[in-house]
C-alpha cells in the first residue's frame, strides 16, 4: 500500500492526529519536489527505533531504506521523500544514533569518526561538527553530530565517555575550555568544574 493510500485510508478512519494540508514544507531537495502526503505515520523514538503505526519496523534493511530518504524540512520537521511521494515523520529526538567511534592521530592531528545505528559513518569536521546541548530535566550534557543536512545523531552515553576520555583542557579567549580537536577544528565539550 502506498504512503498515499495509506494517509486516504487515515482519513476515513479518523486514526489522523494532526491536520492535513496540501502545502508543502520548504526543504532542500534536488530536484522537483513529489506530491506531498501528510503525515506518514511513522515515528523514531529517543533511542532511534523506528515506528510504523505504534508498531515497530524490525527489518533493518527497511530502516535503513527509509533513512537514506530523510530530509528536514526549513522549519525543523523531518520527511522522507521519494521520487513520487512526500510527507511528514515524527522524531522524538534526533533520528539516529552514534553507537561506535574511530580515531585516527592525536592531539590537533587527530580525526574523530562515529558509526551510526543506521551504518553510516560520519567524520566529525566544520560540515559535521559536534555540539552539546543540556538535556532537559536532568541538564545532564547530551552530546550530538551532524550527519548531514541538519540531521543529527545523539551519540550513545558509552561513545560519549570515549569521547570525553580524549579530551583535555585548552585556553580559549581567555576562558578554559574542555574538548577535543577532530580534522584540524576544535570543539568544546564543555566546562570541567574541579574541586579546588
Amino acid at each position: 500500500m502506498g504512503w498515499r493510500l495509506a494517509r486516504d485510508e487515515e482519513r476515513r478512519s479518523g486514526r489522523v492526529n494532526q491536520p492535513l494540508t496540501d502545502a508543502p514544507p520548504e526543504v532542500d531537495y534536488p530536484g522537483r519536489l513529489p506530491q506531498y502526503c501528510g503525515d506518514l505515520g511513522i515515528r523514531i523514538d529517543r533511542q532511534g527505533r523506528w515506528f510504523y503505526h505504534g508498531s515497530p519496523i524490525n527489518r533493518k534493511e527497511m530502516v535503513c531504506l527509509f533513512a537514506s530518504v530523510l530530509y528536514r524540512a526549513k522549519d525543523g520537521s523531518y520527511l522522507l521523500i521519494t521520487p513520487g511521494e512526500m510527507g511528514h515523520i515524527q522524531v522524538d529526538d534526533v533520528p539516529f544514533l552514534a553507537v561506535e567511534m574511530y580515531t585516527c592521530g592525536s592531539g590537533r592531528e587527530m580525526v574523530v569518526s562515529f558509526r551510526t545505528n543506521m551504518d553510516e559513518m560520519v567524520t566529525v569536521d566544520r560540515d559535521h561538527p559536534l555540539r552539546i546541548a543540556e538535556a532537559e530535566g536532568s541538564g545532564e550534557p547530551s552530546p550530538y553530530v551532524t550527519v548531514r543536512s541538519g540531521i543529527e545523531a545523539r551519540l550513545s552515553r558509552s561513545v560519549y565517555y570515549e569521547l570525553v576520555a580524549l579530551g583535555w583542557e585548552e585556553d580559549r579567549e581567555g576562558e578554559t575550555v574542555y574538548g577535543l580537536w577532530s580534522s584540524g577544528s576544535f570543539f568544546p565539550l564543555g566546562r570541567m568544574d574541579l574541586p579546588d
